[in-house]
C-alpha cells in the first residue's frame, strides 16, 4: 500500500509517467446503474440447469455457474449464455439459442434496474449515487491532462451509450465508446486495445486500463500496458470486494484500489509526480 492511502501497488516496477491513452470498463468501474446484475444472472442460469433434473446438488450448480460467470465478466453477455448452452448440452439437454437466454436475462435485469434508470432520467436520482466514487473526477482529470479516453463494455452498445449519458461521463469518452454488438465476433476489449495501440503508435505503458473485471486487466497486461484494478463494492460504494480483488490479482493487476476517492494521488502516482502519498507521505 502507498503510505497513508488505500492504493495497493502490486507491481512497483511499472514504467510510470508515460500514460497517453486510458481504457475504462463501464459497469462496476464507473457505473453502478447495473449493480447487482450477478444476483440476476447467476440464479437464472442455475435455474436453467436445475430444470434438467440431473440430481446435482443446487449448491454444486451454483458454484459452477458462479465460476464461469466470474471468469467471463468483462466479455460480452452472450458468452455467458453460450457457456450455459454448452453446460445444458453436456447434461443431455437441448438448449435454446444463447440469444434467447440473453434476452430473458436482460428482461429480468431491467425489472431490477428500471426504477433506477427512470429516476435518473427524471432527475429525482443524483447521478453521483450511481457512480463509483471518484470515477467522474478521475476521468475529468485525465481528460484535462490530454489523455485520450476510451470506454469499452461487455454490455450492449446502445445501453452503454445511454447509461454513460445518465451517469454524466459520456462527453469525456466520445467518440470512443464501445459495447457489445449483435455480431459478437465484431467486438471485444482485446480488439479495442489492439486498435488503440496500432492506430496511435503506442508502446505498452502508454496505455492504462481501469477495470473491475478479469478481462480488461488481462488483455491490457498481455499488450504490455498497465492495469489498474477497481475492487469495488457495488452496494456500499466503499471498501474492497475481496472476490473482485482476488480475480484482479489473478489477472495481473499492477495496482488495486477500492474505488477512486483518492483519484488525485492515483493520478500523481501513475504520472510519476511526487509527492503522491497521504497527508504528509511521499514514497
Amino acid at each position: 500500500m502507498l503510505p497513508g492511502l488505500d492504493i495497493e501497488v502490486r507491481n512497483p516496477d511499472i514504467p510510470r509517467g508515460r500514460m497517453r491513452f486510458a481504457l475504462f470498463d463501464f459497469d462496476g468501474t464507473i457505473s453502478l446503474i447495473r449493480a447487482g446484475w450477478q444476483d440476476v444472472m447467476i440464479p437464472m442460469l442455475v435455474e436453467k440447469l436445475t430444470a434438467l433434473n440431473t440430481g446435482e446438488p443446487e449448491e454444486q450448480l451454483h458454484a459452477l455457474v458462479e465460476g464461469f460467470v466470474v471468469t467471463l465478466t468483462g466479455k460480452q453477455t452472450i458468452y455467458q449464455m453460450m457457456r450455459l448452452a454448452e453446460e445444458i448440452r453436456k447434461r443431455g439437454g437441448q438448449p435454446e439459442d444463447p440469444v434467447a437466454y440473453k434476452r430473458e436475462y436482460l428482461d429480468r435485469l431491467w425489472q431490477r434496474i428500471e426504477s433506477r434508470v427512470e429516476s435518473l432520467r427524471n432527475g429525482s436520482l443524483d447521478p453521483e449515487q450511481v457512480r463509483v466514487p471518484g470515477s467522474l473526477e478521475l476521468v475529468r482529470e485525465l481528460a484535462a491532462r490530454g489523455v485520450t479516453l476510451y470506454l469499452a463494455s461487455g454490455t450492449d452498445i446502445e445501453f452503454v451509450r445511454s447509461e454513460a449519458e445518465l451517469a454524466g461521463v459520456a462527453e469525456y469518452f466520445e467518440p470512443h465508446i464501445y459495447g457489445a454488438l449483435d455480431n459478437y465476433e465484431s467486438f471485444s476489449k482485446k480488439m479495442v486495445i489492439d486498435q488503440i495501440l496500432a492506430q496511435n503508435d503506442l508502446h505498452g505503458p502508454e496505455l492504462v486500463a481501469f477495470g473491475d473485471g478479469y478481462v480488461e486487466i488481462l488483455n491490457v497486461k498481455q499488450a504490455g500496458g498497465i492495469g489498474v484494478g477497481a475492487a469495488t463494492e457495488e452496494y456500499t460504494r466503499e471498501g474492497i470486494n475481496s472476490w473482485k480483488r482476488n480475480r484482479l490479482v489473478q489477472a495481473g493487476a499492477d495496482i488495486i484500489v477500492p474505488e477512486f476517492r483518492q483519484w488525485r494521488q492515483l493520478v500523481a502516482y501513475l504520472m510519476a509526480e511526487e509527492p503522491y502519498g497521504g497527508e504528509q507521505h511521499a514514497v
